[in-house]
């Protein structure tokens, strides 16, 4: 049989958890209502990023560079992160991790050439 009395530190954790993010959720709707900061008008739902009304619909599509420039960024940001920890132990390691690196650093920079000639880069 099991003891289950090992699971009560887990459950009262939870327990607290759960009560602890509904009352981050609850109490400042609570505080708006009480205070009257929840009663719209037209300078609370005015634009406050950019200062000024937008020009068109704000679902329209957006143009596919951006995304493609969001993964390159991502791809070669990547890169860096795996060129640091290498870099720190690159003499511990020896020619193996130092010829894999450079084979992979070669990748990317075949990968960048590539992007660059099929105009991934080009904006308009």
């Amino acid at each position: 049989m099991v003891d289950l009395s090992q699971y009560l530190p887990i459950l009262i954790f939870l327990g607290i958890a759960l009560l602890l993010s509904g009352a981050f959720v609850a109490l400042p709707i609570l505080v708006s209502r009480l205070t009257g900061a929840d009663k719209p008008n037209a300078e609370k739902l005015s634009e406050y990023e950019c200062g000024f009304p937008a020009f068109e619909d704000s679902r329209s599509q957006y143009d596919v560079r951006f995304y493609l420039v969001a993964i390159l960024f991502i791809v070669f940001d990547l890169e860096a992160a795996f060129l640091y920890p290498w870099a720190v132990s690159v003499f511990d390691l020896g020619w193996t991790a130092w010829i894999s690196m450079m084979i992979f650093i070669g990748e990317l920079a075949l990968g960048l050439v590539y992007a660059w000639k099929m105009g991934a880069l080009d904006w308009e």
